[in-house]
């Protein structure tokens, strides 16, 4: 008998877990069924809501909520699809679009790393299905591939998969669009969707934000001087180049990488005798002044180190370096207060603040021992905020850069020069990371990563490193009084091209052609004009028939374009790289073969 009811109590025990599991389905909303599920709920209360904004466009919201203060539960949203007419994803990484099988389809993001939103779309590069999510501040864990038994694609958002301090309620919207459109419409629909469902506020980009620059990392590295920096801006300023980013290697006079010199930011004098006075003579060449700060780095060489003992998240050791808290008070007022020094003291113009991805460590132990805020994500983003807003009320129109991977929504709050990652000499990463930020950025300057090659290549070569970077602000950091002459001319040349033609290049609506193959061909086009650059021999161009005049750039190394007239007979002005004109021709309508110098260009009028 005592057996029994011992059996008895362990199978009521285990009713008991099975019924307190929550999963609720939710029809209507998307190409199939909708589950939300949580495994271990305890005192949560799920409530789930659909909304329908549009045809094709449905939305499950998400609400939990617990009497007391708890630990959030992790929860999943999930559906399942039949991978029919889908040969393609889009994610925001820097990874190709090849749809992964599902037991290697995990693609996390949070403030500081990418965003939640993934499109899968077909052949002919229609969105089959985009899912998106409200969340962009704590990580979000998508997963999204094929499942071999049946060929099918299971897709879900997991939340909460991180510690979270005691929270009474939260909510969140997964959305899901079907709309049969163009990636290159339904990406930026749907960042901006994100950008209002989390109520963020983007901050202002001054016109400033798009002028062409020049960079020091690449060319000076950390080997930096002002007499030297000057003696380049003087010839960068007459090319054209607007804005000067002064990186690593100010505020040191070690050159061994790493930032074991980190955290004390005072100048090296040895460098720059009088910042100030180097910062005017900049300005006074026409160009603003920026300068590099790694965020969360303090070095082990440094004063400061001792100072904040027991206030990192981790030693990073190959770097020499400690990443600091920003749940702390005082670490965010240290660094926002470091700022505005350099700001008042040397009247600089903005700032390149870099590594805020790498606010991350073992020490994430919740609130106390004088922490005021519970997550690092949420710590980042109130430090952000603050440093945006002091520094803009400081100097309005301030200059902020950010970089790939932290580019989502939420850091476009309080940065207006969205740039690629670090891929040196690597035009075709430069060209697929533009594609990818024009897409989810919005208003926001998008930027290329800086801009090198061999002094020895080809006037032409050189020149394709600038073609693939035309859709965004392009960076210089090449050593420009090195250059062969016919380089310093084709730099010229295009840096005119850019501002003349920045409205459809850089203002004006996009279109990256076929990312499955890198972007070969890229759109884009405002009210009076027309671009493309082509950047594979043989691709057909097809020129609507609208009046824009139209631009059509040759990025390869072919001799001729081929393009597709809609409407009737044109003229055809050819231009070489230098922006001397060659020759001139007629197309007629339909297809054109039209002989055009490698990294030329032809107009259709």
């Amino acid at each position: 008998m005592k057996t029994m009811l011992i059996l008895s109590s362990v199978l009521l025990l285990a009713t008991t877990v099975k019924a307190a599991e929550f999963s609720e389905t939710v029809k209507g909303v998307a190409p199939a069924d909708v589950t939300v599920s949580c495994s271990e709920p305890g005192s949560w209360k799920f409530n789930v809501k659909k909304t329908k904004p549009a045809e094709e466009i449905g939305e499950v919201i998400v609400t939990i909520e617990s009497d007391e203060p708890a630990v959030p539960p992790k929860f999943t949203v999930a559906l399942t699809i039949p991978q029919v007419n889908i040969s393609h994803r889009w994610v925001p990484a820097f990874y190709d679009t090849m749809i992964p099988p599902d037991w290697m389809a995990r693609c996390p993001s949070n403030l500081a790393s990418w965003m939640p939103l993934y499109t899968f779309y077909s052949e002919s590069g229609d969105n089959q299905l985009t899912v998106s999510s409200s969340e962009v501040k704590r990580q979000v864990e998508f997963h999204g591939g094929v499942r071999e038994e049946g060929s099918i694609l299971p897709i879900k958002f997991n939340f909460f998969t991180k510690k979270e301090m005691p929270i009474k309620s939260y909510s969140v919207t997964v959305r899901y669009d079907w709309r049969k459109k163009h990636y290159s419409e339904i990406i930026p629909e749907t960042a901006e969707w994100m950008t209002k469902a989390a109520k963020l506020e983007i901050a202002d980009v001054p016109d400033s934000a798009f002028d062409p620059l020049y960079s020091t990392w690449y060319c000076f590295h950390q080997n930096v001087f002002a007499d030297q920096i000057e003696k380049e801006c003087a010839i960068a300023s007459k090319l054209g180049m607007k804005v000067l980013i002064v990186d690593d290697g100010w505020e040191t006079e070690d050159t061994n990488r790493g930032y074991a010199f980190n955290g004390d930011w005072e100048v090296s004098k040895m460098r720059f005798p009088d910042m100030a006075a180097h910062v005017k003579k900049v300005q006074a060449l026409g160009m603003k002044y920026m300068v590099w700060y790694s965020v969360p780095f303090v070095g082990k060489n440094s004063k400061n180190y001792k100072r904040f003992k027991g206030k990192y998240l981790a030693e990073v050791n190959h770097e020499g370096a400690a990443i600091l808290d920003p749940r702390f008070p005082e670490v965010r007022e240290f660094l926002i207060g470091t700022y505005e020094k350099a700001l008042k003291e040397w009247n600089i113009d903005g700032f390149k603040l870099d590594f805020i991805d790498a606010f991350r460590g073992k020490n994430e132990k919740l609130r106390g021992d004088g922490r005021d805020i519970d997550t690092v994500p949420e710590a980042v983003d109130r430090l952000m905020k603050d440093v945006y807003s002091r520094l803009n009320a400081i100097k309005p129109g301030i200059l902020i850069e950010f970089r790939q991977a932290y580019v989502g929504p939420g850091i476009r709050q309080y940065g207006n020069m969205m740039r690629v990652a670090d891929c040196p000499g690597n035009f075709t990463a430069n060209r697929i990371g533009i594609s990818k930020l024009r897409m989810t950025s919005g208003k926001s300057a998008v930027h290329a990563d800086m801009l090198e090659w061999n002094p020895g290549e080809t006037t032409e070569g050189a020149a394709r490193n600038v073609i693939n970077c035309l859709f965004g602000v392009i960076q210089y950091s090449m050593m420009l009084r090195d250059l062969p002459p016919e380089h310093l001319k084709m730099i010229d040349a295009w840096l005119k091209f850019t501002v003349k033609h920045r409205g459809a290049l850089l203002k004006g609506g996009f279109k990256p052609h076929f990312a499955e193959s890198d972007y070969v061909l890229l759109e884009g086009w405002d009210d009076k004009e027309r671009i493309f650059t082509v950047h594979a021999d043989g691709l057909t161009v097809k020129v609507p028939a609208d009046r824009r005049t139209t631009y059509v750039i040759n990025g390869t190394a072919a001799e001729s374009l081929v393009v597709e007239l809609a409407e009737k007979p044109a003229l055809v002005e050819i231009y070489d790289t230098l922006g001397e004109k060659v020759c001139e021709t007629e197309a007629s309508k339909g297809l054109n073969r039209i002989k055009c110098p490698p990294s030329g260009y032809i107009v259709i009028k």
